[in-house]
């Protein structure tokens, strides 16, 4: 079998094998660069210096959080809705 066929094979077996689950993420601009976090997923959280890189962090920590979960027969929380709205608060 050349490796053009293995690969795509391995990419089907994967293919068959993987679930698409959707997350809501907030991106936050910070003085460091960008902090990124996943709400339906406690404490799964990253950063990045570019926002890119922050996309980046944050989706191998969320696939990472849910192997883990999926691993120790946990639920998969997934969002009913998602509002984001901004606030003025007086202080």
């Amino acid at each position: 079998m050349n490796s053009a066929v293995g690969a795509n094979l391995s990419k089907e077996i994967v293919s068959a094998r993987s679930r698409i689950y959707h997350f809501s993420v907030v991106i936050e601009k910070d003085k460091d660069g960008y902090f990124a976090f996943a709400p339906e997923l406690q404490g799964c959280y990253t950063q990045g210096e570019t926002y890119e890189k922050a996309i980046e962090n944050i989706r191998d920590a969320i696939r990472l959080h849910v192997e883990d979960r999926l691993d120790g027969g946990e639920e998969i929380p997934q969002a009913e809705s998602i509002s984001l709205t901004s606030l003025e608060v007086a202080v």
